[in-house]
């Protein structure tokens, strides 16, 4: 019976340096080679999922198909596979443990002490097993989120090491770690990497290959240097240098031979090699010729002194797969709604970009700005994309302006105003007074009917569709046939048609004015750009053509 192979991927030094990335990368690389691969994220907080964290300090929170809340990483793991991950594929403490908890207070375990190991390692093992049987891919790529050193994922490195201890041939380690180039010292140092490995070898793991992050490639003499004082092999350290798009990291560590490097260790046979289409997406990107400027108007960038981009990852990776499908030499500017309530002159500024995104997001603080700058762009013909709350406050925006109903709103904001044109839907009613906000949104795939002769329609080519969703309020139904009497265009509704999916104006009013409440972001491909995205740059190349012939 063939042998199930696990590759565990773990930082050292520290976090945010592209474990998710290198995890992604090996899955490319390796399905590249002919494997069926299957990764999964290891999150150690006690947050049952990562709906309910903050974004400004955790990031993004991707949804899957099934619905499940989750880490960004998972996002990435889609895009570089091609494919859509199962909810399997992710576990926090808090899952564990919840699970572990009532599984004992309803005597699961026949009243036994219930004590972290074997009890919470062996669930850990039995949801690792659990993610293979499902994908029955060849190959897992786990990585457990944090750094070596931190108590919170020590429970996952004990279960790692015993999947080992029981498969010895079938289990490697990566260690993804920052090498630092300290400007006064100018000279790349391994010492913390050397503690890390030091640090995990004290768990009883000890890496098989060490992902060398820098600010640039690692040298030889370093390479060797880390190499002696690891106790791994120099071909067994790749050098992982910074790079402006996430998508040559693959390319790159087959320079450095790591498919056949993690193969070698695995005890597999090569297969084939392929990653020709990738590679020429790649280029392709690095070629552009078009310049575009997007602006994407958004709330969650700004934490302290420092501008947070991860907040809207999926959204920023989904514009520049439009873009490179279009040749597109892509320029995002991230702009603070709040900049635009108290300062309308900024405005005006908006005249320089050819397209304008608004992203999904909850709350009050920078919606008056948002819908002055949504008023701005629909007068201005300026392409317009709103995703989920930048949808709702299209149909605010149209209500106040073209209605004239001054006291528009959405309901999450104005629960008192007269003209609610966005409200709760009737299932989240009570979860909301009873503060079930934990995974009660509407979450994940639902399908969609699309308009005939609709911009959307015309997009994807095709009358149905599926998309990802997390929202609490809706177009209120009540002013529907109102607002189409006015002309707006719901040209996506639900199969049932009581849920607005898709707004949008007519092309003899507006280029381009389009919003979802669903997250179209969410399923974008580097090899397979999102039709609605796709539309939306189309459009902005079109104003882009235009003002430089003018």
């Amino acid at each position: 019976m063939k042998k199930h192979k696990y590759i565990f991927v773990i930082g050292g030094v520290m976090s945010g340096v592209g474990k998710g990335v290198t995890v992604s990368s090996i899955g490319k690389i390796l399905s590249a080679r002919g494997f069926k691969m299957s990764l999964m994220k290891i999150d150690p907080y006690l947050n049952v999922d990562a709906g309910t964290m903050n974004p400004i300090e955790h990031g993004e929170v991707f949804v899957l198909d099934s619905g499940l809340e989750c880490d960004q990483d998972m996002g990435n793991y889609e895009r570089f596979l091609g494919e859509s991950v199962p909810a399997e594929n992710y576990m926090t403490s808090g899952m564990v443990y919840k699970y572990v908890i009532d599984k004992e207070r309803a005597l699961g375990y026949g009243g036994k002490c219930v004590d972290p190991v074997p009890f919470i390692s062996e669930e850990i093992l039995r949801r690792i097993k659990r993610a293979t049987d499902k994908s029955k891919a060849d190959i897992s790529v786990i990585e457990i989120g944090g750094t070596a050193g931190e108590y919170q994922n020590t429970i996952f490195f004990e279960s790692a090491r015993i999947l080992k201890l029981r498969h010895p041939d079938d289990v490697i380690f990566v260690l993804v770690s920052y090498l630092p180039v300290p400007n006064k010292v100018g000279e790349m140092k391994t010492k913390p990497t050397q503690y890390a490995v030091r640090t995990l070898n004290s768990y009883g793991i000890h890496p098989d290959v060490i992902v060398a992050r820098s600010d640039r490639p690692l040298d030889d003499r370093r390479k060797e240097k880390l190499a002696f004082a690891s106790n791994v092999r120099p071909k067994h350290i790749i050098s992982a240098p910074d790079v402006s798009n996430i998508y040559e990291i693959p390319i790159n560590f087959e320079k450095d031979g790591l498919s056949e490097t993690l193969l070698d260790l695995l005890k597999l046979k090569p297969r084939q090699r392929d990653l020709k289409e990738w590679r020429g997406m790649v280029e392709k990107y690095n070629k552009a010729k078009h310049p575009l400027r997007v602006a994407v108007i958004g709330k969650y960038f700004k934490t302290g002194d420092f501008v947070l981009s991860d907040v809207y990852i999926s959204v920023i990776e989904a514009l520049k797969h439009a873009a490179t499908a279009l040749d597109a030499r892509l320029t995002l500017d991230w702009l603070d709604s709040g900049d635009y309530e108290d300062d309308e002159s900024n405005l005006m500024k908006l005249d320089d970009y050819d397209a304008v995104l608004v992203p999904g997001g909850f709350g009050g603080r920078g919606v008056e700005g948002k819908i002055k700058v949504i008023h701005y762009v629909r007068e201005k013909l300026i392409p317009y994309f709103g995703l989920c709350y930048g949808m709702q406050l299209a149909v605010v925006e149209y209500a106040r302006h073209v209605l004239g109903w001054a006291d528009a709103h959405t309901a999450e904001i104005a629960p008192e105003s007269k003209h609610r044109v966005i409200d709760v839907m009737a299932s989240q009613k009570q979860k909301l007074e009873d503060k079930d906000y934990g995974g009660t949104m509407r979450l994940g795939a639902y399908p969609a009917k699309l308009a005939k002769g609709s911009i959307a329609e015309a997009a994807y080519g095709a009358p149905r569709v599926s998309e990802r969703h997390r929202h609490r309020y809706e177009v209120n139904p009540a002013y529907v046939a109102k607002l189409e009497e006015y002309g707006i265009i719901f040209s996506g509704r639900s199969p049932d048609g009581r849920l607005m999916e898709i707004v949008e104006l007519p092309r003899e009013v507006h280029p381009h004015f389009l919003g979802t409440q669903f997250h179209p972001e969410f399923k974008s491909r580097p090899l397979s750009p999102h039709p609605l995205f796709l539309a939306f740059l189309r459009a902005a190349l079109d104003r882009a053509k235009s003002r430089k012939a003018v």
